[in-house]
């Protein structure tokens, strides 16, 4: 019995000497990951905040529109503003940031082509990140740490965002929703010079829009209540952007094959009636016809046109009203009685009285 209860002192004596002799990196590892199983969403809360489901993979239609968003327009200024946190408010890219460092979302390289890859081999490293854009931040005990006043959240004036407008046979809709968003910093020369852009890292945007579904988002400067977050911001397209790029065979930005901004502006009108052209052939919607549809100003153009050739008209018909009178007076002058009376002198009237006193004086002299 004593035997038994000294070989279990040993056996608890290794496997205590097991635990303390872990090396401190795998410690560190372990609570990493304790700590990001604590502050991420679980799959539950994803489907409870994100306000757009994942887009099925077996479409009949789609179609891939790249987005530049203009943080100067009015309707992108409240993914910009406040550009430094003001209480529980914060901009879209000190959002980003956070998440990003806390490790709750993977940011993806930006490649050199421009497109989006979500692929473990493309992550970005946080450290090396940040290092690239030069972020200061502050690491302690395997976390990193970036002060708000280190968020260069002003310079962020741009995103790229990647839309997919597509069609679901199997319920019959149609459907745009965005599926990547990436940073652009806007950064000038040290003497000044022109300002330069760079674009630093794509997110899944299905990844990200649980935490964008939590954040309360104020849309108007007249009514001060966020009553949306930025996930129902990005799904009901109140933003609005500008095409740089459709999703070709040649992988060709509109800049490469448009040689002027008339050109430019042309073509990104022509892909944005494509989009409304097909949605409203689905449904049966017929394209009003342009070539007769005339705008209320140029159908009151339309009616002053007429009215001066009425006018013109009328005045014309009086006119030849008004010289029929001469024209009968010309035809009555040339018939025989009148020619005969201007023969003689005198007019029709005075003619006949003068035969009569002939006649008369012919009878008295019988």
């Amino acid at each position: 019995m004593k035997f038994k209860f000294l070989i279990a002192i040993a056996a608890l004596t290794i496997c205590a000497q097991g635990v303390m002799a872990q090396p401190k990196s795998r410690i560190q590892a372990q609570a990493a990951a304790e700590k990001k199983a604590e502050t991420s969403l679980s799959e539950r809360a994803k489907a409870q905040y994100t306000a757009q489901m994942p887009a099925p993979s077996d479409v009949v239609w789609k179609r891939d529109i790249y987005r530049t968003l203009d943080m100067t327009k009015e309707k992108n200024a409240a993914l910009y503003y406040p550009v430094e946190p003001l209480g529980d408010r914060v901009n879209l890219f000190t959002l980003i940031i956070r998440l990003v460092a806390d490790g709750k979302v993977p940011a993806y390289e930006y490649r050199s082509d421009g497109n989006e890859l979500f692929t473990e081999a493309n992550k970005y490293k946080v450290k090396d990140m940040l290092e690239k854009f030069y972020i200061y931040y502050e690491e302690k005990d395997g976390h990193l740490t970036i002060n708000d006043s280190d968020i260069p959240s002003g310079e962020v004036l741009s995103y790229f965002i990647k839309e997919s407008s597509f069609y679901d046979q199997r319920t019959a809709t149609y459907t745009t929703r965005v599926t990547a968003i990436c940073p652009v910093l806007h950064r000038s020369g040290d003497f000044g010079s022109d300002v330069t852009k760079y674009p630093m890292f794509w997110l899944n945007y299905d990844e990200i829009s649980p935490y964008l579904g939590m954040t309360p988002l104020m849309t108007s400067s007249y009514n001060n209540v966020s009553n949306m977050s930025v996930d129902d911001y990005f799904v009901r397209s109140l933003y609005e952007g500008d095409i740089y790029k459709t999703a070709n065979l040649q992988n060709k930005l509109l800049a490469q094959y448009c040689p002027t901004d008339t050109a430019m502006k042309a073509e990104q009108q022509r892909i944005e009636k494509e989009l409304v052209t097909f949605e409203n052939k689905l449904w049966g919607i017929e394209e009003p016809d342009t070539t007769t549809a005339t705008t209320p100003d140029k159908k009151e153009e339309k009616k002053m046109a007429v009215r001066r050739t009425t006018s013109r008209i009328s005045k014309e018909e009086s006119g030849v009203k008004a010289e029929k009178k001469p024209a009968e007076k010309a035809n009555a002058e040339k018939s025989p009685s009148v020619r005969s009376s201007r023969q003689r002198g005198a007019s029709p009237s005075s003619s006949s009285a003068a035969s009569g006193q002939t006649l008369s004086v012919r009878r008295q002299r019988r």
